[in-house]
């Protein structure tokens, strides 16, 4: 038999306070500093999760828990929310899904309005640019709210679900430059992602393990969007004479390998035969352009419910748990939109690190 679940009225013995100072403190109500370190401190210890219903007293019926994600039109998210959304509700819960658009302001709004509203927890991918405040993620630490990441954000102890992201942008550049490639560039991601530095650093890596000299002007800045993918193309290829621009791209996600290779199309370069494209997350449409597109294949449908699954296990336990991190997977897939460059020299610099592992479809 499973152990009770603390109560509020658990916190409240053993923080020597009434219930009503309790949700006070749950409520950044008016409560001295002294008392309210000693309510999160038993919050804590008990490993209490707050609910809407039991906070009046009843059975608690209704379960739910938020995904947080960052971009509505990245066709990446569909798979993770679908997934994520079955293992929920097999499990009891139901999933609402909230986009900060990668805006600061808005992840921590949306943050607020769960926390308020008492749901069980949160999957969150966090905006993380320059700028960002994340108190909002340490204070749901304070209270004892479970919540799982799908980005890693430094010095915030949490569970969390992702890929090895500077080794599988590592993997991509180098079957670039195992194919005769020396001219490598990437489209690199928006500043509010983690992502966007673990594939540039990949890049470098590839660079670093090969006889070619990486300069900083191979990293491009782009974004998310198939819109940034085009205006980086249109930018990069329109202008420069045929030695100086790159032979290769990998791109930050498949939307941008997407928009670049609208751009090549309309400057009149061919994929591969001009220039070789490898996108990250493999979404579906990859598969089905008219040059099937190579990408970092990303498990997204296991990221989804592996990421609920951890969620359920911070809820649900009766005492704290340990945070874990989960590092899947992501190799690349191989698809018609690379080859080697038309004057490829017959001896490649070797790469000094095994043959990249890839999937060919």
């Amino acid at each position: 038999m499973s152990a009770k679940r603390p109560t509020i009225t658990d916190v409240a013995n053993h923080a020597r306070v009434s219930k009503a100072t309790v949700s006070a403190v749950l409520n950044d109500g008016a409560v001295k500093d002294a008392t309210r370190d000693r309510v999160l401190a038993a919050i804590e210890l008990l490993n209490y999760h707050p609910t809407q219903l039991a906070s009046r007293g009843t059975t608690r019926r209704d379960r739910s828990m938020v995904l947080l994600i960052k971009e509505y039109d990245n066709p990446y998210y569909a798979e993770v929310i679908a997934s994520a959304r079955a293992t929920a509700e097999a499990a009891g819960y139901t999933l609402l899904v909230v986009s900060s658009e990668g805006e600061y302001a808005a992840e921590r709004r949306a943050i607020a309005l769960a926390r308020g509203k008492f749901v069980d927890g949160l999957i969150v991918t966090p905006v993380l640019d320059e700028h960002a405040d994340l108190s909002h993620f340490f204070d749901l630490r304070r209270r004892n709210v479970p919540f799982v990441l799908l980005e890693g954000v430094r010095g915030l102890p949490a569970s969390l679900v992702d890929v090895d992201n500077v080794e599988a942008s590592r993997r991509a550049a180098e079957h670039l430059i195992g194919l005769g490639h020396t001219r490598v560039a990437h489209f690199a991601g928006p500043a509010y992602s983690a992502h966007t530095q673990e594939r540039a650093d990949g890049v470098r890596r590839a660079y670093g393990a090969s006889r070619l000299p990486f300069t900083d002007d191979a990293v491009i800045p782009a974004g998310a969007h198939l819109e940034d993918g085009y205006r980086a193309g249109i930018a990069c290829f329109r202008d420069r004479p045929a030695d100086e621009r790159p032979t290769a791209v990998t791109c930050f996600n498949d939307l941008v390998a997407i928009g670049l290779l609208g751009a090549l199309s309309e400057l009149g370069l061919r994929v591969p035969e001009d220039v070789s494209v490898v996108g990250f997350d493999d979404i579906a449409l990859c598969r089905y352009l008219p040059t099937p597109l190579a990408s970092v294949s990303v498990p997204k449908a296991q990221i989804g419910e592996i990421a609920v699954q951890l969620l359920i296990r911070h809820i649900e336990a009766n005492q704290p748990v340990p945070q874990q991190k989960v590092h899947l997977d992501a190799p690349l897939v191989l698809r018609a939109s690379t080859a080697p460059p038309p004057s490829a020299a017959p001896d490649v610099p070797p790469l000094g690190r095994p043959a990249t592992r890839a999937v060919r479809t």
